[in-house]
């Protein structure tokens, strides 16, 4: 049997994690599309009649505060990040609801980034934000998290950190354990891994294309209320797919994605201590794979 654990929770404080020593505004405007597709019911893994959509627009934007690296190249960076995301599903042919038809997901949050010995640097961050269904929004929706890793750099093309998050997800904080691993290669074929948010296999046809290949994984959260108790719902969804990028300049880069959702899943539990360690009776309500698109502009402003 599976455990409650809510991913996509947790995978929306990690995105902080991806910090760079450079002295740039960064951000992206982003559009999601998943089609109609079957409800797949978690008792029986029957595939109904039932759909559900998935359109989603979002935009992030990394401002840096005070940079300072030393002749020794250690480096000491404040950074300032907000985000938002909303996300609209039409469900259809459902005796009940069972799904929200909104999320919203918006934070703020400030990043310390600086050098240690041998390698090794010290990021410290902190965030606070509304995850909300929009049906009722209050206090229950704010959730806050921040946390601290230790991150070793092996070679210039390989990272690994580790450390404490703090964060309310479940009602009362909580210190989870944070990881981060970043991998990538350079040459006419760019291999990148980096957990949490997936890999990507890149070819540099031109100055003016990149064609990338690309997993990613993605989710949002949203406080609900459910028989009169507080829960904490999130979509996760894997994809699959080809990226044309367009390098519109030094600063500047548009990128296409076509694909496929390997996975989309629906993950609802009580915000309490005792249903993060609960067994489930059944598998989480998930949904058939589909096509799936979106379309991101990114910016690195110096």
């Amino acid at each position: 049997m599976r455990k409650q654990v809510l991913c996509a929770v947790i995978l929306s404080g990690f995105t902080t994690l991806a910090a760079h020593a450079q002295n740039a505004v960064s951000g992206q405007v982003a559009v999601d599309y998943v089609p109609l597709s079957n409800y797949i019911r978690p008792e029986d893994s029957v595939k109904t009649g039932s759909k559900s959509d998935f359109r989603r627009i979002q935009f992030n934007l990394e401002v840096p505060l005070s940079t300072k690296i030393d002749s020794s190249g250690n480096i000491k960076r404040w950074s300032w990040k907000i985000g938002a995301a909303y996300a609209k599903m039409e469900n259809r042919g459902y005796e009940e609801p069972l799904f929200p038809t909104e999320m919203l997901n918006a934070e703020m949050g400030l990043q310390y980034l600086t050098s240690l010995r041998k390698n090794w640097s010290l990021l410290t961050f902190a965030s606070v934000g509304i995850y909300s269904d929009l049906v009722k929004v209050n206090g229950k929706d704010v959730l806050g998290q921040g946390g601290v890793l230790f991150i070793k750099k092996f070679r210039p093309n390989l990272a690994f950190g580790f450390g404490p998050v703090l964060s309310n997800s479940f009602g009362v904080p909580m210190i989870l354990p944070g990881l981060y691993f970043d991998w990538k290669t350079n040459g006419k074929v760019k291999f990148n891994v980096n957990f949490p948010q997936g890999l990507s296999a890149s070819y540099h046809l031109n100055e003016l294309v990149d064609l990338r290949a690309v997993v990613n994984l993605d989710g949002m959260t949203a406080e609900r209320e459910k028989n009169g108790k507080s829960t904490l719902a999130g979509f996760m969804l894997l994809t699959a797919g080809l990226q044309p990028q367009f390098n519109l300049g030094k600063s500047l880069k548009l990128q296409l994605t076509g694909g496929s959702t390997l996975a989309r899943l629906y993950v609802e539990n009580d915000r309490s201590l005792k249903s993060l360690f609960k067994n489930k009776s059944q598998a989480d309500p998930r949904f058939s794979p589909t096509f799936y698109t979106s379309i991101a502009l990114k910016w690195n402003m110096p």
